[in-house]
Order: structure tokens, then sequence, then C-alpha cells
């Protein structure tokens, strides 16, 4: 199927997309209070495959902008996890090194595999009630990354 789609519409409809992607704010359960706990021991850094402006939004209207040194995004890195450049360049940005770091991600593939093929250690938190696996722990409430660090 096939349709007839002005740029004008097209223009609007991609406007509108970032501007409503940014409302949907909604924390995790005990977001804050591991944020909280880890901000003033660890220097935090997000690495998205989302866009930069939406994730600064999001960031931002859930109040947790501050908590982070660095926000990666897969416009600034030029490609998306898994790839390593994105985790590289997340690593020259924060200025350490993959043996000292420690991604806690909710995707396998993405986050967990593409942090463990460039030495970082890896968490992951398991959202999407995805099977056990061996690639690395898997914990179920945020407040667990205190058992790891």
């Amino acid at each position: 199927i096939e349709y007839d789609i002005k740029d004008e519409v097209i223009d609007i409809l991609s406007t509108e997309y970032i501007t409503n992607l940014a409302a949907f704010n909604n924390l995790l359960p005990n977001t804050v209070e591991i944020l909280n706990y880890l901000k003033p021991k660890y220097k935090l850094h997000i690495i998205t495959n989302g866009f930069e402006e939406v994730q600064t939004r999001k960031l931002v209207n859930a109040n947790i902008f501050e908590y982070f040194d660095q926000v990666i995004n897969s416009e600034m890195a030029g490609v998306k996890k898994p790839n390593p450049e994105i985790f590289e360049l997340a690593l020259k940005k924060a200025n350490t090194a993959a043996d000292k770091s420690l991604m806690v991600g909710d995707n396998i593939e993405a986050d967990i595999l593409g942090a463990k093929a460039v030495g970082l250690h890896a968490l992951h938190f398991n959202a999407h009630n995805d099977p056990k696996h061996e690639h690395c722990v898997m914990i179920h409430d945020l407040r667990e990354i205190k058992n790891y660090l």
C-alpha cells in the first residue's frame, strides 16, 4: 500500500513524535533511591540509542538529569548499541577504562553483550522477563545494584 503524504505532514508528525515521546518519563521503582545512593560514590552516565533531544527532555522531565555526568546517545556516536563505538565513546567521555566500569542495562543484546564486547562489567536488569542466561548477573530490583559494587 502506498500513501501520498506531503512533506509538511511528515514534518509535523516528526515534531509531534519527539515532543510527545519526551512526555513519557515514568521511572522504574526505586530509581531515585538508587540514584541517591550511587551519585555521591560513583560517576553515573547513560548510553542510549534514543535521540538526544528526546532523552534529555525525558531526563529533565523525570527530575533525574542532574544525576548523570554524561549522556551518550546514538546521534553523537553515529552508531547504536551494541556497536562497540558507542561504548568506546562513552568510556572516552567518562575518562575511564572498561574494566573499571559497570553497565546496567535491560536489553541482553544491545546493553549486556555490547558492553561485555568492549570489556565492561555488566548487570542485566530484567525488566522484560528474559530467561536466565550466563552472560552476567541478572537483577530484578534496581536496589540490587548495591550488592555488586
